[in-house]
């Protein structure tokens, strides 16, 4: 049994202002080409199918287009992320063709997506879609026996504890039908949604061994996260142990972009671009998977297409201009002169040089760089306040004309103010 474990295509961003659907585009296309050729049996895609929950059209029509072709050659689980809106992402999944399968649903956590290799295995696929505490903590308010039935954890609602965040009396009371509220924690939901897929792997085990993964989109612990993803944090929680997926032969992961191992048998497949310069150094891949009989056998990182590399350039101007920047003429920059003074010209400069160049600023070596907070007061003379804040960007006092030229700003400002 062969899976293709891959997440976070972010379908409609952009960097810096840059359209990347055309190279999402082509690490689509790469991806249909590696499934074939490798003759998979599932390619799992675990969240942030889009970038937001209104994608744009092309966005719409990219993903419809890919879907079909995969469908074409191999069973394919998506599940929504922190991204997307599971409404929006799984939409008529009812109606998809029997290769194609959108678990967009938490009531739909249990029942697995069982998936038969060509040699015989079976893999149970339990898809969880992104579990946002605020909207699942309710509904997946009790946990699961080992014969498949939920049970009221009444635990915290009797006490009235921090354990689900209600005293005795609220909606939580033993008089309340509904299940109680869980912990408001990530931990807290994917607990309780590991707990029925838990329940009914025991059930299906009775009539003999299975092999399992599951899909899921969080922060595990020990994971190392980059500058391009949404912060996850509720009521400052965002972390969930590796230990909460326990029971499992693999767990392919979504939500940080960077690909990693965290646990045995837990990864990140990581996103297929870099999508911020915090991620210029990351080995963009998808993650073969192989399962036996016996289990989890093998997991290899496929590397996937560079459209173009990311770099960081830093220097005087005459520097980077010069044979220091021969090597980056294609690459996507972000790019600081060092020049004690602003260069003139500088930006058109470096855009002539650098066509690629996404982000392009001035520090000077000189500067005395930020130590924290200055307090200003009222009595503080705003002239003295603006030569101050001058000294501390160039890292030399402002000069007597740029003292003048702050003056008579100064003048039309109180002159303009005086008059109203």
């Amino acid at each position: 049994m062969r899976l293709l474990h891959t997440s976070d295509w972010h379908l409609g961003r952009s960097l810096h202002g840059v359209d990347l659907l055309e190279h999402q585009a082509a690490y689509l296309d790469h991806l249909v080409d590696l499934a074939r050729s490798e003759r998979v049996d599932a390619v799992l895609v675990a969240g942030d199918v889009y970038d937001r929950a209104v994608p744009p059209v092309e966005a719409v029509t990219l993903l419809s287009e890919t879907l079909t072709r995969l469908a074409e050659v191999t069973t394919v689980v998506v599940t929504p992320g922190n991204h997307d809106s599971a409404a929006r992402l799984g939409f008529g999944a009812g109606l998809m063709r029997p290769e194609l399968h959108v678990r967009a649903r938490v009531d739909g956590i249990a029942t697995p997506v069982v998936v038969t290799g060509s040699d015989g295995v079976a893999v149970l696929v339990y898809a969880l879609p992104y579990l946002d505490p605020d909207v699942v903590r309710r509904e997946l308010g009790g946990t699961a026996d080992a014969g498949g039935s939920v049970t009221v954890a009444r635990e915290g609602v009797e006490r009235g504890d921090l354990a689900t965040g209600e005293a005795p009396g609220e909606e939580g009371d033993a008089d309340d039908a509904r299940a109680p509220a869980l912990a408001r924690s990530h931990e807290a939901v994917l607990g309780a949604a590991m707990a029925r897929v838990r329940a009914d792997l025991a059930q299906r085990a009775a009539a003999g061994p299975v092999r399992s993964v599951v899909m899921a989109h969080a922060f595990v612990v020990g994971g190392e996260p980059s500058d391009s993803e949404r912060d996850i944090r509720v009521g400052g929680v965002d972390h969930v142990p590796a230990g909460v997926f326990a029971g499992v032969d693999y767990v392919a992961l979504g939500h940080l972009h960077g690909p990693q191992r965290v646990a045995d048998g837990v990864r990140y497949s990581g996103s297929p671009l870099a999508y911020s310069f915090s991620e210029q150094h990351q080995r963009k891949s998808t993650v073969l998977v192989e399962v036996t009989d016996a289990g989890l056998v093998g997991e290899v990182l496929v590397a996937a297409p560079v459209p173009r590399r990311l770099a960081d350039l830093t220097g005087t101007l005459d520097d980077l201009l010069g044979p220091a920047g021969d090597a980056h003429l294609d690459d996507w920059l972000r790019i600081t002169v060092t020049d004690a003074a602003r260069p003139p010209g500088m930006y058109v400069r470096l855009k002539e040089r650098f066509p690629h160049a996404l982000v392009m600023q001035h520090r000077s070596s000189a500067a005395s760089g930020i130590g924290g907070a200055v307090a200003i007061s009222a009595t503080r003379d705003p002239l003295e306040v603006a030569g101050e804040f001058v000294e501390h960007v160039t890292g030399t006092p402002a000069t007597p004309g740029e003292l003048a030229a702050l003056r008579r700003a100064w003048k039309r400002v109180t002159a303009a103010e005086r008059s109203a």
